[in-house]
């Protein structure tokens, strides 16, 4: 029998499609949906580890995973065996054999995110950007309350209950927004990310230039460490992308594919 290969994957999908990236209750999932293609191509069942979750309605550019196998593939085989057992609406981007020490969650170093907010209704992409325009936005007035999200902070504020997890600390250590002729952009990175936290930084963000506020705001609202939140909303999971993962070159030195949404 032939020694176990670690493979790791770049993923990227069209979350509008799914119920997220874990398998659950509810069916499709992105895991799920590659899980079943695996176990086609092997013909035994293959678990597969992603970097993290992401919720229904949310989309991936650069979702890594990883899973083991002992067939005689090499990765570019196992692409193309792919692309035969999944939906248009997932894509292989890369394939690579990694070291058994690395681990699609555990060895990642920091997580980016993109977050796009359209300017005006149009009903062609309501499923690939936040529809706000309900909202006063102002890029400047936004510029001015990201510096008080950067930095390690308990960000109970701004995720959704779950007693599985008892760490809320967070280090952001990038937060811009970029106006375009359609659409707002806001990008974001940290070193982990808790449920809905981004979602909710962004609709911390929108309440700050709708209302006006004094950017100051923002501390009061990360030093409340409250999840029950009035003064601000989660964003709608249409606008939300995971754009790239990050690793140590030493365990993972392979280059990322770049994907162009806006």
């Amino acid at each position: 029998m032939m020694n176990l290969k670690r493979i790791a994957l770049q993923i990227a999908y069209d979350g509008s499609q799914f119920y997220g990236w874990q398998k659950q209750y509810i069916s499709p999932t992105v895991q799920e949906v590659l899980e079943q293609a695996l176990e086609k191509i092997f013909k035994v069942q293959t678990n597969l580890t992603g970097s993290g979750r992401t919720d229904s309605g949310v989309h991936a550019l650069c979702q890594i995973a990883h899973f083991e196998h002992n067939v005689n593939m090499n990765t570019e085989q196992l692409k193309l065996a792919l692309v035969t057992k999944i939906p248009h609406s997932i894509k292989i981007l890369n394939a690579w054999e990694v070291d058994v020490a690395f681990h699609a969650r555990y060895s990642a170093t920091k997580r980016h995110y993109t977050y796009l907010i359209s300017k005006e209704f149009t009903p062609f992409q309501r499923l690939y950007q936040a529809n706000l325009y309900k909202y006063k936005i102002n890029a400047e007035r936004i510029a001015e309350a990201i510096p008080y999200f950067i930095g390690e902070n308990d960000f109970t504020s701004f995720c959704k209950p779950n007693p599985e997890v008892n760490n809320h600390v967070c280090c952001i250590d990038s937060l811009s927004i970029e106006e375009t002729t359609d659409c707002f952009v806001i990008k974001i990175s940290a070193n982990r990310f808790l449920h809905n936290m981004v979602r909710r930084i962004v609709g911390a963000l929108v309440m700050v230039s709708h209302r006006n506020h004094s950017p100051e705001i923002i501390s009061k609202w990360i030093n409340d460490k409250k999840h029950e939140q009035k003064n601000f909303f989660t964003a709608p999971a249409s606008g939300l992308y995971l754009a790239e993962v990050e690793y140590n070159k030493e365990l993972f030195p392979y280059d990322i594919k770049k994907i162009k949404i806006y």
